[in-house]
């Protein structure tokens, strides 16, 4: 709405600027044919101290500048609004047009230069020289008056003019010249007013946009402090889940390794021999799994290995390490999948082992892997003791911790034996290098 006022008092103060300067060279064309055709030519020139000489000339030179500065102010609106150079080119060329019209004119109407001036306080950016070219156009529009400059030069007279006709008339027409004068002023300073109160408007908008920006700023910074606290506290919790499984899994197999090694020792030294290798086989390799997910969070196995290929050898590794029958089925090919779902997948199976044997003394443990509709169900079932009150502990935890940060879901059941059940979305498609 504001815009559209604006461009309102432009487009009035462009129309009385454009009538005003035709209505004066036409009226000196016709008033100066009138004189001829009533032979009155004679006794005008004794009346007057000067006439222009040729007001033909006069009317058309004055009527291309008008049409240059209407186009060129159509241009600048159109063309060169965010061009500052352009702006600068139109402005000047403004300018130009103004001072030829005056000079046209010998200085009777000179309110053409407001409308310039208004245009460059609204086209110029930069606002240090708002102040200076209004000051400038001041100036230059008090210097150039008819009655200051006729001093000095003979220049012809509109009021010489209307002069000729008679009283009624006279008035009339000195009325009609001094309210667009007085119009012209009026409204360049209505339209200065209003550019300070945009100006104004602007800089508040501005000022409250700058206050915002300071109070997201601040909740920015208090959030990502918080969000800092967050990450902090979640990888604490994924470290002690790391080395939670690690160690877990790493001390159950040497504590059932340990276990056999004292049911044959006396019966059976040098199986008792091979055995107790194995346990130490599998003390440094749970040292340097433990070390590996302290320092990277990601289990040696599947650095070495294929997901599918680390399972197999965490099976395997129980098998003949615990005395436990361990089996896992799968019917994904390949079994690939992102590195943090990998890690997920492969804590789960060694987890569920690890509670199978610590808690449940389970003598088989199943595996079972299944791809269904971008869903992996994993099943880990054993024919341990069981769990009728199947209580959160710190793996169970775990356990559901890492499955929901992959948007899945985990239950477990422990009627019949113990079974951990898991089903993790996964984004498929990827295959072997």
């Amino acid at each position: 709405m504001k815009n559209k006022y604006m461009h309102f008092i432009r487009i009035l103060f462009l129309g009385i600027n454009v009538f005003s300067v035709a209505g004066i060279c036409g009226f000196i064309y016709f008033t100066t044919l009138r004189i001829c055709t009533e032979d009155n030519g004679r006794k005008f020139i004794g009346q007057v101290e000067a006439i222009p000489k040729y007001p033909q000339t006069i009317c058309t030179v004055c009527g291309v500048l008008l049409a240059i500065l209407v186009m060129d102010m159509i241009l600048r609106e159109r063309k060169f609004q965010e061009n500052g150079k352009g702006i600068t080119v139109t402005l000047g060329l403004d300018f130009l047009c103004s001072l030829g019209i005056i000079y046209m004119l010998d200085f009777n109407y000179n309110g053409v230069l407001l409308l310039v001036a208004a245009n460059a306080v609204v086209y110029i950016k930069n606002r240090r020289w708002t102040f200076p070219v209004l000051s400038a156009s001041a100036v230059v529009f008090l210097v150039a008056d008819y009655d200051l400059i006729s001093v000095t030069y003979n220049l012809y007279s509109v009021r010489s003019y209307i002069q000729y006709y008679s009283g009624t008339m006279q008035q009339f027409l000195l009325g009609t010249y001094n309210i667009l004068i007085s119009a012209n002023i009026l409204i360049f300073i209505l339209y200065c007013v209003n550019i300070i109160f945009s100006q104004n408007h602007a800089i508040e908008e501005a000022r409250q946009r700058s206050e915002n920006l300071q109070t997201v700023n601040t909740q920015l910074k208090q959030y990502n402090q918080m969000t800092e606290k967050m990450v902090e506290t979640r990888e604490r919790n994924r470290m002690a889940r790391e080395i939670h499984d690690t160690l877990g899994h790493t001390l159950t197999g040497i504590s059932a390794g340990v276990d056999a090694c004292i049911a044959i020792i006396d019966e059976k030294p040098e199986q008792t021999k091979k055995q107790l290798e194995l346990v130490s086989k599998a003390v440094r390799s749970g040292i340097k799994d433990v070390r590996r997910s302290v320092s990277e969070l990601r289990t040696d196995a599947l650095e070495r290995f294929q997901l599918e290929e680390a399972i197999r050898d965490m099976v395997s590794e129980i098998n003949s390490l615990a005395g436990v029958e361990v089996s896992f089925e799968s019917n994904v090919k390949p079994l690939k999948f992102s590195e943090d779902e990998e890690n997920v997948i492969y804590r789960i199976i060694q987890e569920g082992i690890t509670n199978a044997i610590r808690h449940g003394y389970a003598d088989h443990i199943w595996i079972k892997a299944e791809k269904e509709d971008g869903i992996l169900e994993l099943k880990i079932k054993d024919d341990g003791i069981g769990c009728k009150d199947i209580k959160k502990g710190f793996g169970t935890k775990h356990m559901k911790e890492r499955v929901s940060m992959l948007g899945g879901t985990i239950s477990f059941s422990g009627e019949d034996g113990f079974l951990i059940d898991a089903r993790i979305p996964i984004r498929w498609g990827e295959e072997y290098d």
